[in-house]
């Protein structure tokens, strides 16, 4: 090798490199000289010198930057290869380029100390301790010639502790010696990062004042924030006598650069990290130091000044950083007083609480949000829940939480000094809308937990805050209502404290009640609120929505004065037809259409009547009549209400008809309460509509062409007839019950005998009614179901061509798209007639299929013994499936076939559950097969030409469609299948030992008790449905679908097969399950979940099945890459018996090992060039031969009396 040979390559290679990183150059030159350059470093013997002479000060930094990269590459790839003069060459060489290779701390480009650094760890994962042992005296000496150096050793012993301990990107043995190692010189470690530390801040101080110095003074400055960037790198993991060592020294000079507007944030950082630790109480113990005088003035005092500098982001981001090392630190208070434990309430716990609470009310809404589970904490521990210093403490927590639900900070607006914190913190309004929901929700959760404890200041609180609401004066704000002059928008200033004081008053009332006993509630003062609310008018739609809010949280002050429920029901069936109706409008002569927030009131009215008669139904029974007039009055115009509002007020009223106890007189009611249904749905006219699909598009007009979608809609009366007799069937069902007391049932006549087990047959007094409209219910799921027929979609008219599609809410729930933020709440809903249509048709199917779901579970045995119902079902509910989309499949799935098949009886399993699912089962499997094929040939297209990124497009949503069907068929499977006996033993004790992740994310093991159910076993009797059901969970396991993989592999693949491993299965029966599994890892592989409970189903077979058929043998040695001896040791050892089985986890591991080239990688990892990093010598003597290998294979036993000669 010359001189002059490198020399010219180096030519070459600068050439290439200039060519790379011009943005002038063409693509093919920069792609020739990229291939130039990689081969370069695979191929050409002369690398090291050529990376040296490039990485020489001299050349341009890029220039450098590649050589060093080469350097870099010749380690991690050639290294095990490099004869070993050549190694300490390129070692001295290294070394060298950190001694003098560099320019100067300030000049350097930090991508070069970056790679230099770099080099420098690879050597170290090689050569150290055992062939390098002076690596750390040579970084010390190197640290001594000045700050470039020593910041320069500051990276490497980062980088360092970063791979092998964060990332742990190397082999375990390699992992293990130089963590042992860097262990036993921690004390060295440690006191040479803070000596660095302490030298240059003193150096920094001194200097930094003066001019002359200044450039000196960056020098030490930036060494120092190296020092503390490294220090955060070991804090997390090394012992904590080291962090608390020297009195807590290293604390102390934390503390003390608070206050050091270069270092803070570094220093705040490593602070966090240090209180945040977990492991033994006693360690953690000399942590509470930081509750000491000089450690709180310091931190408080940083948080002063950070904040009187206004909002600039520096200073803003050390503000985070300090609250985060307050909650810290009061997480660490929690944990360590406990009380048994010798640590006391620290003398400036007052202090504390002052400083946390100044950022609860700090303006940055994250801030304050980032306080909150501190607080819950606080208020929930057993000792400083007592604390006289928290609870004086509960009324200023709660008086900042009255400022802080006021949903004000929107980073768009500017009417809040909050709006400019948010603007750092949320990239758009949606994302802070969304920040702010679960923030108030949170406040919720704490705000009960102070009243727990001081119950009567957070009601007296709430009563001021109404009042004052109640009398203050509507103020709009600039953001006007588009419905009518003087009414709020979502962002007045009058709703958002109206809707921020119902929050805070609904919280805290009904924890009251949870928590006082029933003599001390304050009852008087409950209902003088009240009679307040009740008789405050507004015809503002967002603020009466407050104020029926308010009305539920003081009914239960109602039950100790009943005088009162006929004030408060007139007051909802007030709101219940709400109107904002100006003089104006009169004029027009189509009555605009109701606003958002109208029918938010409206409905609103509905649920809060529903409410009160299912939680208050003995309340309410004495004023049934009053409450049943009401509604027929309602009821008797037709155009009044909308469906949904009449069948609330009907459930309301079957709700207290459950009162009655009584089945003649409960049955005589609901027979008069439907009869308006019944004559409706039984005529002749209805009848021929819902068994004809011509006749039904025709009737509810999908098939007109419309001149004007927006005002004409002729057959809207014909819609709505048919949705309120499907709303009022469905309300029945699901509402009408028996009473839940046996005897009370047995005395209103409800029991009608007892089961051969003993438990008690109810009969449901709607029961007569509703079989009396099953017939047509049945024939218009048919219908409906029909619909979806080619030639019947080809009768819908031209406006209506896309009735039967998904609407635009749904389409963006699947896709995950956010709602936009409602500015349009107040503008009419003027939904054109294709989606009053669409709307029509959705919630139609859906209420049918409800009713089936419900019919079970309400109507019990007299549902499940209508004659032939297995039969009508099939020919009705589950006709012409091939047509229906796969959004309307899964509804029908979820609320129509789980709760039926749930609530069915084991006697009627054979005669009704096996007849529907075995079919079902079958055509889903067919189906989900074929949706997935097309999804996989797609794939396989979409990597040959770009696929479209639209997220909206239609593939994306049928995909994700055939994701979430997938997921549903499986539950269900799961559901009807398995009993989930020690599910939930199972995560708890994930959650206890949760700390190593590790290991839990590899050792998954499904349930061990996951048993079939009673009807898992019938449904497994009958071939057919065994076999769908055995091939679609182990088919599912290759769809590209992680979730349903994990589900489907935990529960219930094992406890299928084994149900039929008694049988004889046929060979390739059980080659086709085992290969199905080793598919499933390699499309799931590299997802830890997925891939460990693969393995353990693999294992699980290939254990239980191997001694019966050679055949798993040679599907193993199919498996890529596969060592053919160490499967022959497996082999062996499984088929005999006589053999001391290994230990499951080693087992296991070397079945694992043995698979791994089915076990698929990321994208990222499938193309990567492998390092091979070698082991070296062991560092630790064994000790002893393992007992399990050497001493129990001497069959004669001699090696056990061995163990015990002298």
């Amino acid at each position: 090798m010359s001189a002059e040979q490198v020399s010219s390559l180096c030519e070459q290679l600068v050439k290439a490199v200039t060519v790379i990183m011009d943005p002038a150059s063409t693509q093919r030159y920069r792609l020739e000289a990229l291939k130039f350059c990689e081969e370069f470093k695979e191929k050409c013997p002369i690398c090291v010198p050529c990376g040296l002479k490039l990485a020489e000060k001299t050349q341009t930094a890029i220039v450098r930057h590649f050589g060093m990269q080469i350097l870099e590459h010749v380690v991690k790839f050639r290294w095990n290869n490099m004869p070993r003069l050549e190694k300490v060459y390129l070692k001295n060489n290294v070394m060298g380029l950190i001694s003098s290779g560099t320019q100067s701390i300030l000049e350097e480009e930090s991508h070069i100390k970056d790679v230099l650094s770099r080099i420098v760890v690879e050597m170290i994962k090689r050569e150290w301790p055992q062939h390098w042992p002076d690596m750390l005296k040579e970084l010390d000496t190197l640290s001594k010639q000045g700050e470039t150096q020593t910041e320069l050793v500051m990276f490497i012993l980062l980088r360092l502790a970063e791979d092998v301990v964060t990332f742990q990107t190397l082999p375990t043995q390699r992992r293990r010696d130089i963590q042992q190692t860097l262990t036993q010189n921690m004390e060295k470690i440690f006191c040479f990062l803070l000596t660095t530390l302490q030298q240059n801040v003193n150096k920094y101080r001194r200097m930094k004042t003066d001019l002359a110095q200044e450039p000196k003074a960056q020098a030490n400055c930036r060494v120092g924030i190296a020092a503390l960037n490294t220090l955060a790198g070991y804090i997390d993991w090394v012992a904590l006598s080291h962090i608390t060592a020297d009195n807590c020294k290293l604390l102390e000079m934390l503390c003390l650069l608070l206050n050091e507007p270069e270092l803070q944030i570094g220093a705040a950082e490593c602070l966090l990290i240090a209180v945040s630790r977990k492991g033994k109480l006693e360690d953690r113990k000399p942590l509470m130091v930081l509750f000491g005088d000089v450690a709180m003035h310091y931190i408080l005092s940083a948080a002063q000044t950070a904040d009187g500098e206004g909002l600039v982001e520096k200073h803003y981001v050390f503000l985070k950083r300090l609250c985060q090392v307050l909650c810290a630190l009061g997480s660490q208070l929690c944990a360590l007083l406990v009380s048994d434990s010798d640590v006391e309430t620290p003398a400036n716990f007052g202090k504390y609480l002052d400083s946390f609470l100044a950022f609860t009310t700090h303006p940055s809404q994250f801030l304050r949000s980032s306080t909150q589970i501190t607080w819950g904490a606080l208020f929930r521990h057993e000792v400083l829940s007592r604390d006289p210093l928290l609870l004086a403490m509960i009324p200023k927590y709660l008086r900042a939480s009255m400022t802080n639900l006021v949903k004000v900070g929107f980073p768009s607006k500017t009417d809040s000094p909050s709006c400019e914190y948010s603007r750092f913190d949320f990239d758009s309004d949606e994302d802070f809308n969304a920040f702010f929901n679960s923030f108030r929700a949170q406040q919720g959760e704490v705000m009960r937990m102070a009243c727990r404890l001081d119950p009567r200041t957070g009601f007296q609180m709430a009563g001021e805050w109404l009042k004052y609401q109640l009398t203050a004066p509507v103020d709009t704000g600039p953001m006007n209502s588009k419905t009518g002059e003087g009414l709020c928008s979502i962002f007045s200033p009058s709703f958002v404290q109206w809707d921020a004081m119902t929050f805070f008053s609904e919280s805290v009332i009904s924890q009251m009640f949870r928590t006082l006993d029933k003599d001390e509630i304050p009852v008087n003062d409950g209902i003088d609120l009240l009679q307040l609310v009740l008789n405050f008018e507004t015809k503002d739609p967002l603020i009466l929505s407050c104020v029926l809010t308010n009305v539920s949280a003081l009914f239960p002050f109602v039950t100790y004065r009943p005088e009162y429920l006929p004030q408060v029901l007139s007051k909802l069936f007030a709101s219940v037809t709400f109107e904002v109706i100006e003089e104006s409008k009169f004029v027009v002569s189509v009555q605009a259409p109701r606003t958002r927030a109208v029918k938010n009131v409206r409905r609103h009215a509905c649920s809060s009547i529903i409410k009160m008669c299912r939680d208050y139904p003995q309340l309410v029974l004495p004023n049934f009549e009053m409450l049943y007039n009401h509604v027929k009055q309602l009821l008797s115009n037709e155009l009044l209400l909308t469906q949904m509002e009449k069948c609330a007020l009907m459930e309301a009223l079957v709700l207290i008809s459950n009162q009655f106890k009584d089945y003649e007189r409960q049955k005589v009611f609901l027979e008069e309460l439907m009869a308006p249904v019944a004559g409706l749905w039984l005529s002749p006219e209805m009848q021929r509509v819902l068994s004809d699909p011509e006749a039904f598009i025709s009737y509810v007009g999908a098939d007109n062409k419309i001149a004007d979608p927006v005002l004409e809609d002729p057959s809207g009366l014909n819609r709505s007839r048919i949705s309120f007799c499907v709303y009022t069937i469905l309300g029945v069902v699901k509402r009408a019950r028996w009473p839940a007391a046996t005897e009370e049932a047995k005395a209103g006549g409800f029991l009608v005998g007892y089961m051969p087990s003993g438990s008690p047959i109810y009969r449901n007094p709607c029961t007569e009614q509703v079989l009396k409209l099953f017939d047509n219910l049945l024939a218009l799921i048919r219908t409906h179901n029909n619909l979806y027929m080619p030639e019947m979609v080809a009768r819908l008219g031209e406006t209506f061509a896309k009735a039967l599609d998904m609407l635009e809410v749904e389409k963006n729930a699947i896709l995950g798209l956010p709602q936009p933020l409602l500015e349009l709440y107040d503008s009419p809903v003027y939904k054109t007639v294709l989606e009053r249509m669409q709307g029509f048709f959705c919630t139609l199917y859906d209420n049918c299929f409800h009713i089936l779901g419900n019919a079970g579970p309400s109507m019990q045995q007299d549902f499940y013994t209508v004659e032939g119902l297995a039969t009508q079902l099939l020919s009705t509910a589950f006709i012409n499936l091939n047509n229906i989309p796969d959004y309307r499949l899964r509804p029908m799935l979820r609320v129509f076939v789980k709760p039926l098949v749930l609530s069915c009886p084991s006697e009627h399993y054979e005669t009704l559950v096996c007849p529907m699912l075995g079919p079902l089962f079958t055509y889903l499997h067919m189906r989900l097969s074929q949706k997935w094929q097309v999804i996989n040939q797609r794939s396989m297209l979409c990597e040959d030409d770009a696929a479209d990124d639209n997220p909206e497009s239609q593939e994306m949503l049928e995909e994700q469609l055939v994701r979430l069907l997938t997921r549903e068929v499986m539950d269900l499977i799961t559901v009807c299948c398995v009993s989930k006996k020690g599910v939930e033993h199972n995560t708890t004790a994930a959650a206890v030992d949760g700390d190593d992740d590790e290991a839990m994310a590899t050792e998954v093991t499904p349930p061990a008790s996951a048993e079939l159910t009673e009807l898992g076993k019938c449904l497994m009797k009958q071939e057919d449905v065994c076999t769908a059901l055995l091939i679609t969970a182990y088919t599912s396991l290759s769809w590209k679908d992680t979730l349903s993989c994990q589900r489907t592999t935990t529960q219930l693949c094992w406890p299928l097969l084994k149900q039929v491993l008694p049988g004889n299965l046929l060979p390739d029966a059980v080659s086709w399950f085992f290969t199905s599994v080793l598919k499933g890892l390699q499309t799931h592989g590299q997802h830890d979940g997925c891939m460990a409970a693969l393995v353990h189903l693999a294992f699980q077979i290939y254990e239980a099945l191997r001694p019966r058929y050679a055949e798993l043998k040679a599907v193993m040695e199919q498996v890529p890459g596969i060592q053919r001896d160490s499967l022959e040791q497996f082999d062996s050892k499984l088929l005999n018996p006589t053999l001391q089985k290994v230990a499951d986890k080693r087992r296991k591991d070397h079945f694992k090992r043995l698979i791994t080239g089915c076990i698929g990688k990321p994208l990222g990892e499938q193309f990567r060039k492998e390092v091979h990093i070698r082991n070296l010598p062991s560092l630790f003597k064994k000790v002893k031969p393992s007992l399990e290998t050497d001493v129990l294979e001497n069959e004669d036993g001699e090696g056990l009396t061995a163990l015990f000669e002298p």
